[in-house]
């Protein structure tokens, strides 16, 4: 009954979710807590939220204060040369910036971490799609699926999760498995110039002429050759927002740069993203600290401090927000045990035939499974029982840690990563806009990878 109930649950959070019927805060909070009824452990449910919120609040913490420092970052100009820079590359062509979307995506993604990659990627190429009316929805499918790949880095989680609950080295799954994710890396790309291409013949092509970042007054909206006038894709125009709006990060005349100090945010990013990678300090206490000093230093006066604040609340309150309604969800389902029981479920209905052939049943479960439970959940909970029936028949740990990894494409589109409300929140994508969009693509670079991998040998 907890299985049935648990996908249920689920199933219900996603069909309300992409038809708009629910908001996402709404859907997290109360779809859980109508079947922790049904479960009949309603009593219980302030003791889940209360520990689904404990374990969360640390990464609400961290996307609070990144997003008011990479905010900061924005306003005082830190960014621009970068989007200059793309702009001048993308030459105002719908199907380079896609390109240069998934580009920046991965480079960025070298840090480790889903959401200081969706909030340097959305800040540098927000402004180009709403100039160019592009559809936002292939920016967030597309900046998430180049993520997921980079996300298996050993310092990216999922590899080290890996590695803990299997007991084997982390680099002895990560390194063989290089040419695998390559090809998922290259999948995106190649995704991003069809997805280009497509936007390129919807829109045109612009000239830098007609196009230019210094100018902040007129948007010019996609009319060239090969385009109506206009002409908005999935995502690409929310009612009511004024298109200028998109334009405010690249306004070479706002009040907020500070050319003069332009080295030093840079040093300080350098050395709080260089402090993530080392772990120096946990990375909610690093950005804590990154947030104040960069208030402090380009801001020293506190009239302008509060505005800056003020001026990023909204974002803040939207993620944070998000991920204690996700704490939610996930209270619940671990709570309640239903997640449990869904993976012996699973697992307890893998052919007997399929012994011999359990990193391949591994990566498969690992797609699936990785988008409806956390990392945490199915690294500790499902891949030992998965390892263990694969000893069985001699396959080894490593292999099936290898496979383990080939859902990340896919996870980091999963209602329960906090990174990806990040992504569609500073976006202004509809969360189930971006479902709808992304999922086919994201499952079908995971079989990419996973296909690599036995294509190579790897697993």
């Amino acid at each position: 009954m907890l299985t049935i109930l648990g996908f249920a649950m689920i199933a219900t959070f996603l069909v309300l979710i992409m038809l708009k019927k629910m908001s996402p805060i709404a859907a997290l909070v109360l779809i859980p807590a109508l079947f922790c009824v049904f479960v009949g452990k309603g009593g219980k449910l302030g003791d889940y939220v209360i520990d689904g919120v404990t374990s969360l609040a640390p990464t609400a913490a961290m996307l609070m204060f990144a997003i008011v420092y990479f905010g900061v970052m924005i306003d005082v100009g830190l960014f621009d040369p970068v989007v200059r820079g793309i702009l001048r590359f993308c030459k105002a062509d719908p199907l380079r910036i896609v390109v240069g979307t998934a580009v920046l995506a991965a480079i960025v993604s070298l840090d480790g971490d889903g959401s200081t990659t969706f909030m340097i990627t959305v800040s540098a190429m927000y402004p180009l799609y709403k100039r160019l009316k592009m559809s936002l929805v292939v920016m967030t499918g597309v900046a998430a699926m180049a993520n997921g790949v980079m996300n298996t880095l050993p310092w990216g989680g999922p590899t080290a999760r890996a590695a803990t609950a299997l007991k084997v080295d982390a680099s002895d799954i990560f390194v063989p498995m290089i040419p695998a994710l390559a090809m998922g890396l290259l999948f995106v790309l190649v995704l991003a110039y069809v997805l280009g291409r497509r936007e390129r013949a919807r829109l045109g092509v612009l000239t830098l002429d007609e196009v230019r970042v210094e100018e902040s007054e007129t948007v010019l909206v996609g009319a060239g050759a090969g385009g109506p006038a206009g002409g908005s894709g999935t995502g690409a125009d929310l009612p009511g927002e004024p298109a200028e709006e998109g334009l405010q990060g690249l306004d070479p005349d706002r009040p907020t740069l500070r050319p003069k100090l332009y080295w030093f945010n840079a040093l300080l990013t350098v050395v709080l993203l260089t402090a993530m990678i080392m772990e120096w300090l946990p990375i909610p206490v690093l950005f804590l600290l990154g947030a104040a000093l960069a208030l402090t230093v380009n801001f020293p006066h506190m009239p302008d401090q509060k505005a800056r604040i003020a001026a990023h609340a909204e974002n803040v309150l939207n993620v944070s927000g998000m991920v204690f309604a996700a704490a939610v969800f996930t209270g619940v389902l671990q709570g309640t045990g239903m997640v449990d029981h869904m993976a012996e479920w699973l697992v307890g209905n893998i052919p007997d035939g399929m012994g011999p052939h359990m990193a391949v049943v591994t990566g498969v479960l690992s797609i699936p499974l990785t988008y409806f439970m956390s990392n945490d959940g199915f690294y500790f909970g499902v891949l030992p029982v998965l390892a263990e029936a694969g000893h069985a028949h001699g396959v080894s740990s490593l292999e099936i840690a290898r496979a383990s990894i080939a859902g990340q494409p896919l996870h980091m589109s999963s209602p329960l990563v906090p990174a990806v409300y990040v992504l569609v929140g500073m976006a202004k994508v509809e969360f189930g806009d971006h479902t709808r969009f992304v999922v086919k693509w994201a499952a079908l670079t995971s079989l990419v990878v996973l296909g690599s991998a036995l294509l190579f040998g790897i697993v």
